[in-house]
């Protein structure tokens, strides 16, 4: 007689023929839930609580799982009991109102004041396409601008007498935001090269050389070229020349109200992380100048 399946196999069998997922998650949906047993020991399924719930994330954390692993086994496990629940197999979800631990947020990636400079003001060959990536770069840094919204742009965005860019940002939200004079001048250059290689029916400000409107993928191509070309030893994308922008406005104003205005951020929330990255200039700074910083770190 062929042994019963398990809980785990019936559930794994209701992912993969009613749910249809991939083999892979349902690999990982085998994993999360064998770890099960050999957490509760003698303790069956239908007798755990929540309090044993947190106790077996407690100990995968204190064996070395991160943050983000623990949130995907959890997640898994809530699931797996669901579905013992609506199979009456046990009386509630023992997952119910257990969190994992808060991952580290990742800080965005940014240059130094001096390394963007360096970037944007990078000299270029003269051909119109060089031409128009020194004003695309000049945009991004000036104003903080994500890459579709650079793409995005069309020829009336930029008023060059109020020095600002009508931006469309993420909800077809609209946006004013200062340009600064570099930036000006960069686009003005273009702009009078522009013309001969545009397509009639293009009313793009950024286009490539067959005239249509750029896409997101060639500004990460020309960025990168444009980073080898100026030395800079790191992997520079688009979103690190928003991400730079920030944070230096906000090491030189402080005023983080105005820097979510012009990053076009809903919440403020999504502003805050540069402040920590004026935190960490703050504290290179301080290292490499008081006289007590190493002091202090002996201790």
């Amino acid at each position: 007689m062929a042994k019963p399946a398990s809980a785990l196999e019936r559930y794994l069998a209701h992912l993969r023929n009613e749910r249809r997922l991939s083999g892979h998650t349902l690999a990982a949906y085998a994993r999360d839930g064998a770890l099960l047993p050999g957490l509760a020991g003698d303790r069956a399924m239908d007798a755990l609580t929540v309090h044993d719930i947190r106790r077996f994330i407690a100990t995968l954390h204190g064996r070395g799982l991160s943050p983000r692993s623990l949130a995907r086994t959890l997640s898994s496990w809530r699931g797996f009991f669901d579905f013992l629940a609506r199979h009456r197999e046990v009386a509630s979800n023992p997952c119910t109102g257990v969190r994992p631990p808060k991952a580290p947020r990742k800080l965005p990636e940014a240059l130094s004041p001096d390394d963007a400079v360096r970037l944007v003001a990078h000299g270029g060959d003269d051909s119109p396409l060089g031409v128009r990536d020194s004003a695309l770069f000049e945009l991004a840094y000036s104003c903080g601008l994500r890459v579709s919204e650079l793409t995005g742009l069309d020829l009336d965005a930029i008023d060059p007498k109020t020095g600002e860019v009508r931006v469309t940002g993420k909800g077809s939200k609209t946006r004013i935001v200062p340009v600064g004079t570099p930036a000006l001048e960069a686009v003005a250059r273009w702009l009078r090269l522009r013309t001969p290689l545009a397509r009639p029916e293009v009313n793009a400000l950024f286009i490539g050389p067959r005239g249509r409107r750029m896409s997101p993928r060639d500004v990460q191509r020309r960025i990168k070229l444009r980073a080898q070309a100026a030395g800079l030893d790191v992997d520079v994308h688009p979103h690190m020349l928003r991400h730079s922008f920030a944070s230096h406005v906000l090491q030189s104003s402080g005023d983080l109200r105005a820097v979510q205005e012009m990053l076009g951020h809903a919440s403020i929330a999504s502003t805050q992380v540069y402040t920590h990255l004026d935190f960490q200039h703050l504290a290179k700074v301080y290292d490499a100048a008081h006289p007590r910083a190493k002091r202090a770190k002996r201790r």
